[in-house]
């Protein structure tokens, strides 16, 4: 029996330790990412943001603020005035996460072109084995 065999493989890839699920936990919402890349330049008010990100409704822009508040990767400065101005601005953990945002964005450029030739590649031969 080789050292691979199925008996022998143990799982070394925890939803609940591994490092990189704990980094997909934060990141991998497409709100979560688009946000960031929104603050990126700087401080920016609560509608700028909704107006900046295309297809985002005010309850997912709410509630996606609210958990990177919450996980410390952004600041949230209210000036009170009537009405009250909310503005949002990436904490230095935030910050930390641009380069590697950044990188995700240039892979997208460009990879993702040939992510979707795959796709196609897969749906084309899967409708032909059902045809």
């Amino acid at each position: 029996m080789s050292a691979h065999s199925k008996k022998s493989i143990q799982p070394d890839i925890s939803l609940t330790v591994c490092g990189y699920s704990k980094v997909l936990e934060i990141i991998s919402n497409k709100w979560t990412a688009l946000i960031i890349y929104a603050l990126e330049d700087g401080r920016i008010r609560y509608g700028e943001i909704g107006k900046r990100i295309e297809g985002i409704s005010k309850k997912m822009l709410t509630q996606t603020l609210r958990q990177l508040e919450r996980d410390g990767l952004i600041r949230r400065d209210v000036t009170p005035s009537i009405p009250p101005i909310v503005a949002y601005s990436l904490s230095p953990l935030g910050e930390s996460l641009i380069p590697l945002m950044l990188e995700l964005k240039q892979w997208a450029k460009t990879h993702y072109s040939l992510v979707e030739q795959a796709r196609a590649a897969y749906d084309h031969s899967v409708s032909q084995e059902h045809s």
